[in-house]
């Protein structure tokens, strides 16, 4: 589907009037809690029934269907069975209405016939211009001008000024179940929209509008399938540009790839992971279950934006302290390095006894002395180098928090907060007074029941704060040749195209005989590998298609009658060119460089530990094109065995600058030849620093 005009969006999101087709006033029906809706909040603009068995509902006139509405009509809810939506979508069209909510289920998820009739659907809305939402959707809430169009039964809660958040949801579950959430800790939202089957209009496009948008300042997202990429990738780097975070809550882990990889890259880059790299460098900030996503969209909402990517965490408790340092470790989240002798106003806000720390353990003094968590918080808070600060209290009951809260709330008096601050309870489900809460969440302070929730939150807002979000594409390679092959590209192949481009390969020669194999070791230097070459021979070493340290003439002659035996035994329809003769190189440690082409993602550069055990391992990384090579030393310097590179047990530090420029060398091939669909280079062997990389095998597939 195409851009829809903001004007276009305006009339269905902001609509002056409203037609209801379905109109009713049965309980439970969905055009009656719709109407009654639209009278609770008090909507201003005309409203049209539609039921050609009603004269009149309540005091409004019914119309008897879609030909009767008049001119002008911005948005049309249509609360009916399937059956009928085709019919009165045409009508919709035709007496030229803005736009359309079908809430109607059983289209594109109910077989072809349904399939047909979305497909008619957005049809009709392209020809016409007509902005549809849904179908299999549950509509759309304006807060800011109280036009709840939903089934659901909606309360108005305007965000009057506020800073506010606003949800684009697939799902219309939860969009109402996280409006709701929202809403129940006091965070004002703008606008919820339930896209659904997207029929006609999708949350591209409402993305694009509530970046123009002045009463939206965070945006929650929840999506379950990306139907345009690439305009999503651009409506995110405007937001970004903005300055309107994006949090983004993205169910499909676990599903398998759409396509089946015929590398190792194809199979290891799956859809979701690849999906992310991507969203990922536009500033989009994940979240990992519903829950966080409420949670990193009212730290955005309530605090200064974060920053410094280290967090500061003041506690009551030793344990609590061990604990926290757990956590932070395996969720990634930075801790500021504090220490006495380089934190003169923090020492000086605590007892003798009590050291610099973070966590910072105060002990139960603050009972006693409550200014300790007033002098310490603000030592945090005006420390450079904490972005953010956790105070992970102990609420107990009120008295207890009417000698803490008061203390906490007192560090923020003449300062000026600009870092996240935020209150968490150790003991869930204590008697925290509503009052303080409220107190603290007027002050920018969100209050969580629960400190690990806190600790998720500003992990996932530390990492975005992390992310280096400089384009620094390299100028595109291009790969002499390459149109001459389709499907899959043999070693030998892929080795002549790249080859010229200055990647590293081993000295070799492709041979179709045993003479000419001969030849060909000869030319190189002994010792040489042997490798089979067929195009339909992936993985050679499983054939016995591979062999090495060959010494002499008579050991390559005597081997390459036993390879054709080999792979022939192991698969008797492939039938080889030849084999590929390479001199013995010396030993390092096996890398994987590999790449994808996704049809609607684009490139991606897959890189880390390989080998046999590649894809059981998994410690890759995925790079973007646009990483510059310093940035992707630091993405393989945070892989799980990152130690081996840099020296591990006295053994050299490897080239890493060397495997990061051939990374983008990989890369500006990418962004020169889409016709790659994917590529293996696997194993690279990773020398000491100066030495290099070289690529031992190679793969590609084209399309």
């Amino acid at each position: 589907m195409g851009r829809l005009e903001h004007g276009a969006i305006a009339r269905l999101l902001k609509p002056r009037n409203v037609a209801v087709v379905g109109a009713s006033d049965k309980p439970g029906a969905l055009g009656a809690t719709l109407i009654t809706n639209l009278d609770r909040a008090g909507f201003k603009g005309e409203i049209y029934p539609i039921n050609p068995n009603r004269e009149m509902l309540g005091a409004r006139k019914c119309l008897p269907s879609v030909d009767a509405l008049p001119d002008g009509v911005d948005v049309a809810v249509l609360a009916i069975p399937r059956a009928f939506v085709l019919d009165a979508v045409r009508g919709l069209a035709a007496r030229g209405v803005g736009s359309a909510i079908i809430f109607a289920a059983g289209f594109a998820e109910d077989g072809e016939a349904g399939m047909a009739e979305q497909a008619e659907i957005g049809r009709i809305a392209a020809e016409s211009g007509m902005v549809i939402e849904g179908p299999n959707c549950l509509g759309m809430v304006n807060h800011v001008d109280g036009v709840p169009l939903t089934f659901v039964e909606t309360a108005i809660v305007p965000p009057a000024g506020r800073r506010s958040s606003s949800v684009v949801s697939q799902s219309g579950a939860m969009a109402a179940v996280l409006c709701t959430t929202m809403l129940a800790r006091e965070v004002a939202c703008s606008y919820s929209v339930s896209t659904g089957n997207e029929a006609a209009s999708g949350v591209e496009d409402y993305l694009d509008w509530l970046v123009d948008d002045a009463d939206t300042q965070v945006i929650a997202m929840i999506v379950e399938q990306f139907r345009d990429p690439a305009r999503f990738i651009a409506a995110a780097k405007r937001a970004r540009d903005a300055g309107k975070p994006i949090v983004l809550l993205h169910p499909g882990k676990s599903s398998a790839a759409r396509e089946s990889a015929a590398t190792h890259t194809g199979a290891m880059a799956g859809d979701y992971k690849l999906m992310r790299a991507k969203v990922e460098r536009t500033g989009v900030i994940f979240a990992e279950t519903l829950q966080e996503l409420g949670d990193i969209a009212e730290i955005l909402i309530r605090c200064a934006p974060l920053v410094q990517p280290s967090a500061a965490v003041l506690g009551e408790s030793g344990a609590f302290k061990a604990l926290t340092l757990d956590l932070a470790e395996e969720l990634g989240l930075p801790l500021a390095d504090l220490h006495d002798a380089d934190s003169p106003e923090l020492r000086a806000a605590l007892p003798p006894f009590v050291p610099v720390s973070n966590p910072l353990d105060i002990t139960a003094q603050g009972l006693s002395q409550p200014v300790i968590y007033t002098q310490s918080l603000g030592a945090l808070m005006d420390d450079d180098r904490v972005g953010a600060v956790v105070a992970g209290i102990i609420q107990s009951d009120p008295i207890t928090a009417k000698i803490k809260v008061p203390a906490i709330v007192a560090a923020l008096d003449g300062r000026t907060v600009a870092k996240p601050l935020v209150f968490a309870g150790l003991d869930e489900g204590a008697d925290m007074p509503a009052h303080y809460i409220a107190d603290l969440r007027a002050r920018g302070i969100p209050w969580f029941p629960t400190t690990e929730r806190a600790f998720r939150a500003l992990a996932a807002l530390t990492r975005r704060a992390s992310v280096d979000l400089t384009d620094a594409a390299p100028e595109p390679l291009a790969v002499a040749g390459i149109g001459d092959y389709l499907g899959v590209v043999a070693e030998y192949q892929a080795k002549a195209l790249l080859g010229p481009l200055g990647i590293s390969f081993p000295a070799g020669q492709f041979a179709e005989d045993a003479e000419a194999a001969v030849a060909a070791a000869d030319a190189v230097g002994y010792p040489v590998a042997m490798k089979a070459q067929a195009a339909a021979l992936g993985h050679k070493s499983d054939a016995g298609g591979v062999m090495l340290n060959l010494a002499d003439a008579d050991a390559v002659r005597a081997a390459f009658p036993k390879m054709v035996a080999n792979v022939a035994a192991y698969d008797a329809s492939i039938q080889l060119d030849g084999v590929l003769i390479e001199k013995m190189g010396k030993r390092g440690l096996e890398m994987i460089v590999g790449a994808k082409n996704d049809p609607e993602w684009g490139p991606v550069v897959l890189a880390g530990f390989g080998g046999v055990t590649a894809e059981i391992l998994a410690d890759v990384a995925l790079i973007t094109p646009d990483l510059s090579e310093a940035a992707i030393v630091d993405k393989l310097l945070g892989l799980k065995q990152a130690a081996l590179l840099t020296g591990y047990r006295g053994s050299p530090a490897l080239d890493v600058a060397a495997l990061a420029k051939l990374i983008r060398q990989i890369s500006a091939v990418l962004l020169a030849e889409p016709s790659i669909a994917e590529m293996d280079l696997n194993p690279v062997i990773l020398h000491p620093q100066g030495e290099g990389v070289v690529a031992l095998d190679a793969l590609m597939l084209l399309r």
